[in-house]
């Protein structure tokens, strides 16, 4: 062996909560179609709940059979589930602020449990106004995001969340999709930009913590190098 010349390490072992998949571009595609099922799922689940309490009514020939959802329900919470996913911890990457408090799986499924908690009470709770119920559930909302984020990006996207999905709602039931009983927003319940909310912070969570993956194969990958 030449002089200066150092013995190469052998291989490093992954720890536990390292990706096999280093490809960026895959590990994106991965977490976006988890995301999307996760999405998914809950749209199924909480789009029931609101259909059974008679909170949203859908035209009876757009009614599917499987949860009787209307069918692109579940594909366009998927998409939007997977976008807001994503975005979180891109958003968080590019302002060079890492959000780190309560990044554990433990703490993400209190947080979706808190968000389908918040949605069941939209729909089972009877409250005198909608005012009154719309006040309870943008509390309910902002100790959500206290509880499980308390990240500016994550308050800002949540609102921004909130606005957009909230005006496509009003377009949809403008436009005679679906409808809602009882508006007292335009054409929707005054609470649904708290659901929205409540929503977009949830699906940040969990894409936060699917991103901690990747972060750890880069840094073991430049660890290697």
């Amino acid at each position: 062996m030449a002089e200066g010349e150092t013995e190469s390490p052998g291989p490093k072992k992954r720890g536990p909560y390292i990706s096999s998949v280093t490809s960026w571009s895959v590990n994106l595609m991965i977490r976006g179609v988890v995301l999307f099922f996760i999405g998914v799922f809950l749209a199924l689940v909480l789009n029931l709940l609101q259909i059974q309490r008679n909170v949203t009514l859908f035209p009876p020939d757009v009614i599917a059979s499987i949860f009787s959802s209307a069918w692109w329900v579940p594909p366009c919470c998927g998409t939007a589930s997977a976008v807001i996913g994503l975005l979180y911890p891109c958003i968080d990457r590019h302002l060079g602020e890492p959000h780190k408090f309560k990044r554990e799986w433990s703490s993400v499924m209190r947080c979706v449990a808190v968000f389908v908690g918040i949605n069941h009470a939209s729909a089972k709770v009877d409250f005198d106004n909608n005012i009154q119920l719309s006040l309870t559930l943008a509390a309910l909302s902002i100790g959500l995001w206290w509880t499980f984020d308390r990240s500016r990006t994550g308050f800002g996207l949540g609102v921004g969340i909130a606005f957009l999905a909230t005006l496509v709602t009003q377009l949809l039931v403008y436009n005679g999709v679906y409808q809602y009983t009882s508006p007292d927003f335009l054409y929707v319940r005054s609470w649904l930009p708290c659901i929205f909310f409540a929503g977009g912070i949830t699906m940040g969570n969990i894409g936060r913590q699917l991103a901690m993956y990747e972060c750890k194969v880069i840094a073991e990958k430049s660890h290697q190098e």
